[in-house]
């Protein structure tokens, strides 16, 4: 799946997102708004992920909801 499509879908993908990070609060999902960038820097935060770790994180769970 890409991004494009998460993006598009964001409140439907919001619930998937939460649930595979669940230290992600409600308010960092509304500020995210599907962008990227945005849930790489939430996850860098909430979990300590390093950059690319963040990014290997979120390609991962892309591709289990394909």
């Amino acid at each position: 799946m890409n991004w494009d499509r998460v993006q598009g879908n964001w409140k439907q993908f919001k619930g998937q997102v939460q649930q595979k990070w669940g230290k992600l609060t409600e308010d960092d999902l509304e500020v995210i708004e599907g962008k990227r960038t945005e849930l790489a820097g939430r996850l860098q935060e909430r979990y300590g992920y390093a950059k690319d770790e963040a990014e290997k994180n979120i390609d991962v769970w892309l591709k289990q909801i394909n």
